[in-house]
């Protein structure tokens, strides 16, 4: 590593941190997403890691871990696991690291994965490969070449004790969740999963552990991070010095690699909870006033997660050592300072101290430094709320997967966040509160800045909205309810929002926002009521036996009279409180049943889900995704699939209200996803046939009012004009001999792709940019089309193929796949010169070419369809204006079953740089606006971007039926994926005419991402790597067209970076790939 000086840490930066938030989580997510789908091209975790305080929590944990499998979270590859504490015992976070990686060697071992015969030689025992230094050595090798995810998740969560029941990993943190709004309500784990998958990115090829913690997301792009080699890595970022004296703190050497977006350099130091003197005095105060945070992220790499691996995997003698001394030993503070040689004086002192400078002080720590790292902290119920507020408010999702009543019947706060809920009428939420995972049932008022979780409230019978309220939760309070262990009733449980439970009575203890001596004057509670006066423990709202375990009605009663909201007629409630079996919040972490909370949790959500699709079909058109609402539904194990029917059950009545307004295509495809989820295969597959010929319906009805009537009504063979010809085959009228050539360029595209296809553009309006280009110096398609005498049609193309047509009459739908002619076919069809009898007195002859690569992604199909529409119009004089030829191509591709959109056409039959829009119609209407690109815009362009074939052979058509399916699901990624392209279109219309290429790069990037969510087969691991060696040469880079393979697109940072790119890869061996010369084409 060049030793650099490390300059001042910019202020600006995290300032502009908060602006990006959005742009972060959402390439992540996308990151995440693709690393799921295709693990082959984005590598994923080997195994993902949770550790847990107990065995009972691991459990939970293991259900939340499969959840994530199930929703596409977590790629099925990926080994996953819940790591308790031995015992239940906290050991701290530094020996649970330890303890968690040999748990996952052993959970290798017993998946008898090829791990070497040495270490299974046991027949996978519980640390058999411990038994002698061969197999441990062994078993070593094996981990270290895994990349696995840590996340330390094993707190009790005292200070948001609503979230200890689920763990607060898996509090709900629904940022970007209108996205995908019949998806699952996003957790904090999901977006941990999604920032993470960037950083395996960031660990290449070479083993090692990437460690976070369960209460913190760190928002920043962490797949451009730079992990040393064999060593261990800490992430920091630049924090006041208020927040530092409450965090632990990093002291870097000063010299180190500085980059606009980082800082790396060696760790000096560890410094916790330090004062200003402290951190003056240690030289950890940066040259702008702050200092590095540590944020608990920290990456192992190298020989030193080798060293770690092996410490691990003999671990359990120091495990025992901990447990038997009632010590811990930390992670931030122990296990770190290993690889920091100014703490190890101090480490020898602590617990296993010695082993840990002994077995890991060989290799050191960095600090990476990142200077934009966003650090959302979840330490509190009112963190919490405070990040779902705010500058952030804009991401948050506020209603997801919820039965909310209408306006007039409840009183709901725009800014509350509604969950996974079902509110009843009658219910008022205040506003900012927090209702998860709930069925709120009438007379419920909630104040703001509440949070309600995991809370079910029966209806009373015969009660109506106009009943007086029931029960109230004040503003800034927090309910929720345990399912305990052999107990039947679940326990309602409360306190303040800012209420710290540990907290002691004589430092500032409070109990629903009030301290202790004064609950204790109001309700006549004693002391001795809460805590044992022989216990050791100090005296705090975690251990104070305050919740009373009764019947539903009288734990809401005795809640309002905790809560200090009951009126003076309560002396009865006292006695009843006392007289009650009560537990602390202490002994409820103990005793959670987590297996009645995953079930109800399921349950919950499956009745949600039911009704919603239930509604959708009833009240609605059919615009959720039902595919991903049944998953949720088929989680009844018992009662799912019955669900699923009675939902299949409803559509036929759909379609008899929705007839002439829901597309058939839409209906059908519904049908499909409920059969499925009936578990009828057969029958979702005879009918896919029909929404396959629905969508070529729907666009023939699109071109003209009637087409599709036309081009279905069948021909008469006996009064065919095809028959007025004599014995030599000659027609009878007089011959007039005509020649028509059509020759158009390719075109290449910059966004807005996917929006010009049926069947969103017969529903939305859809947006395109993108450039007519000659190759080589010519116009690369082209068709010349010639009357003859000779009746009926002769074809011939570029490929040596050629076909003689008599009779045109039996040319009909569906066409052969594997048919060389179907294109001219359809033109015949489409243009109307086989139902129109338009060469009764002629023949013709065709001709076409494609001078382009097979596959090419150019539009080269759609293009030479165009081409040969244009000639047969020309030709029968029929109308040849561009917009009507560019829609009679659309349907023919429909004919063709290639499927397509319009803008290869348009690319083609208009020249220069044009931005396109469509809008939804009977005829669908296209509007085409040429961009009047300067000379210096049309120079700078054509000496900054490479047009490169890649040598990969696409397949449009499989990549279009995968595209066009999740569209008719509605799947929502989906559609704000194409709607962002959309966006992107205009956008870069605008950087174009402001002669800003360099934004035009960051738009092709970000279009590119788009196209491989839409789908990951877009691209392959070849073009992975092309792009990979573009890019220190590039701002953008994107395949053309629908992607899979073909021309890319290379648009470098100038003009002499294009030329240095051009000349390595036409000498470099490894890309079989051919740089084309190219102009754009402006000539009409």
């Amino acid at each position: 590593m060049d030793p650099q000086r490390v300059g001042k840490f910019s202020r600006t930066k995290h300032k502009r941190a908060k602006a990006d938030l959005a742009a972060i989580l959402r390439k992540s997510w996308y990151h995440l997403r693709l690393s799921v789908r295709h693990p082959s091209r984005v590598p994923t975790w080997d195994a993902i890691v949770l550790t847990a305080a107990s065995p009972e929590q691991a459990e939970l944990y293991e259900w939340q871990l499969k959840r994530a499998k199930r929703m596409g979270r977590i790629a099925s590859s990926t080994v996953t696991l819940a790591a308790p504490d031995p015992d239940g015992q906290r050991i701290g976070s530094g020996a649970a690291t330890l303890n968690a990686i040999f748990s996952l060697a052993m959970h290798y071992q017993k998946l008898c994965l090829d791990i070497g015969p040495e270490a299974i030689a046991n027949g996978g025992n519980s640390g058999s490969f411990m038994k002698n230094e061969e197999s441990l050595s062994a078993m070593v090798k094996f981990m270290a070449k895994k990349h696995i995810l840590l996340v330390h998740a094993g707190g009790d969560s005292k200070r948001v004790p609503w979230a200890n029941p689920m763990g607060k990993v898996f509090l709900p943190l629904p940022y970007l969740a209108a996205d995908d709004p019949d998806g699952p309500v996003p957790l904090l784990f999901d977006h941990i999963l999604a920032i993470s998958s960037c950083a395996r990115q960031a660990l290449k090829n070479e083993g090692g552990i990437f460690t976070m913690t369960g209460d913190v997301l760190p928002c920043f792009d962490a797949s451009t991070m730079i992990l040393p080699e064999d060593a261990s890595c800490i992430i920091t970022v630049p924090i006041t010095l208020d927040i530092a004296s409450n965090h632990g703190v990093i002291v870097a050497a000063k010299d180190g690699i500085l980059n606009e977006n980082y800082a790396l350099s060696l760790v000096d130091d560890l410094l916790q909870k330090p004062n200003v003197d402290e951190l003056a005095k240690n030289h950890a105060i940066l040259d702008d006033g702050r200092a590095l945070l540590d944020t608990g992220i920290i990456a192992v790499r190298g020989k030193a997660w080798e060293e770690l691996v092996m410490l691990s995997c003999s671990c359990p003698p120091m495990v025992s050592e901990l447990l038997k001394s009632g010590k811990e030993m930390s992670l931030y503070e122990d296990l770190v300072a290993a690889w920091v040689p100014a703490k190890h004086d101090w480490l020898m002192l602590r617990p296993l101290g010695k082993e840990l400078v002994s077995k890991l002080g060989k290799q050191r720590m960095f600090s990476y430094c990142a200077y934009e790292l966003l650090f959302l902290h979840f330490g509190t119920s009112s963190e919490v709320l405070d990040h779902l507020s705010g500058d952030v408010s804009g991401l948050v999702g506020r209603r997801h997967l919820c039965s909310i009543p209408a306006t007039t019947v409840s009183d709901i706060a725009a800014s509350a966040v509604v969950l996974s809920s079902k509110i009843a009428h009658g219910v008022s939420i205040g506003e900012d509160s927090l209702i998860y995972d709930s069925n709120i049932s009438s007379g419920i008022q909630i104040g703001s800045l509440s949070i309600v979780v995991g809370t079910n409230f029966p209806e009373e019978a015969g009660s109506t909205a106009e009943d007086s309220f029931r029960f109230m939760l004040p503003d800034r309070h927090c309910l929720w309810e345990v399912p305990l262990v052999g107990c039947t009733e679940r326990v309602l449980v409360y306190c303040g929002l800012h209420d710290n439970p540990k907290n002691s009575l004589t430092k500032d203890g409070t109990f629903c926002g009030k301290p202790w001596q004064k609950v204790w004057h109001d309700l006549g509670i004693q002391e001795s009521d809460l805590w044992s006066s022989t216990g050791s423990q100090e005296k705090c709202l975690w251990n104070a036996k305050i919740f009373p375990i009764l019947s539903y009605s009288e734990m809401l009663t005795l809640a309002t009279w905790l809560m200090g909201l009951s009126d003076h007629k309560t002396g009865f409630l006292l006695p009843l409180w006392k007289n009650s079996r009560r537990v602390s919040l202490e002994e409820l972490h103990r005793s959670i049943d987590f297996s009645e909370m995953c079930t109800g949790s399921s349950n919950h959500q499956a009745d949600l889900a039911a009704g919603i699709a239930k509604a959708c079909i009833n009240y609605g058109m059919l615009g959720r995704n039902l595919s991903q609402l049944c998953e949720e539904i088929l989680q009844k194990e018992l009662s799912g699939v019955d669900i699923c029917k009675d939902i299949l059950d409803l559509c036929p009545r759909l379609q008899d209200q929705n007839s002439k307004i829901l597309p058939k295509s839409r209906a059908y495809q519904a049908q499909v996803d409920l059969l499925r989820a009936c578990k009828e295969e057969t029958t979702a597959s005879e009918l896919e046939h029909k929404v396959w010929a629905a969508v070529a319906d729907e666009t023939a009805s699109a071109i003209k009012y009637g087409f599709r009537e036309y081009l279905l009504e069948p021909l008469s063979r006996g009064s065919s004009a095809y028959q007025n010809k004599n014995d030599d085959g000659f027609v009878d009228h007089p011959f007039q001999p005509r020649t028509v050539k059509v020759e158009l360029p390719v075109r290449i595209d910059f966004a807005g792709g996917w929006s010009d296809t049926p069947p969103w553009s017969l529903e939305r309006a859809g947006c395109v940019l993108n450039v007519a280009i000659s190759l080589e110096s010519s116009l690369p398609i082209g068709t010349i089309i010639e009357t003859t005498k000779m009746s009926g049609v002769l074809i011939s193309d570029d490929a040596g193929n050629q076909l003689h047509i008599e009779d045109l009459t039996p040319i009909a739908t569906p066409f052969d796949h594997n048919d060389p002619f179907r294109l001219v076919k359809s033109a015949l069809l489409v243009t109307g010169v086989i139902h129109e009898k338009l060469i009764e007195s002629m023949g013709l002859q065709i001709r076409t070419w494609a001078n382009v690569p097979r596959g090419s992604g150019l539009g080269t199909s759609s293009i030479l369809a165009a081409a040969v529409v244009k000639a047969l119009l020309q030709i029968t004089d029929g109308d040849q204006s561009n917009e009507n030829v560019a829609r009679l191509v659309l349907l023919l591709e429909q004919l063709m079953g290639t499927g397509g959109g319009w803008q290869d056409q348009i690319g083609g039959l208009y020249p220069g740089i044009k931005f396109t829009s469509s809008f939804p119609g009977i005829p669908l209407r296209l509007q085409v606006i040429p961009l009047l690109a300067s000379p210096q815009l049309i120079l700078e362009l054509q000496q900054r971007l490479l047009v490169v074939f890649t040598g990969q052979v696409r397949l449009a058509h499989q990549v279009l039926q995968k595209v066009v399916t999740r569209y008719l699901q509605r799947d929502n990624l989906l559609i704000s994926s194409i709607k962002r392209l959309t966006e992107l279109a205009k956008n870069g219309r605008d950087a174009l005419m402001n002669c800003d290429v360099d934004e035009l790069g960051k738009i092709m990037l970000e279009a590119w991402r788009l196209h491989q969510e839409l789908d990951p087969h877009c691209s392959n691991e070849f073009v992975d790597r092309l792009f990979a060696f573009a890019d220190p040469y590039c701002c953008g880079y994107k395949l053309v067209g629908a992607g899979g393979g073909g021309f890319a697109l290379l648009l470098a940072k100038d003009a002499e970076s294009a030329t240095e790119l051009r000349r390595m890869l036409e000498k470099d061996s490894n890309f079989n790939s051919e740089v084309y010369n190219w102009n754009i084409y402006l000539e009409s």
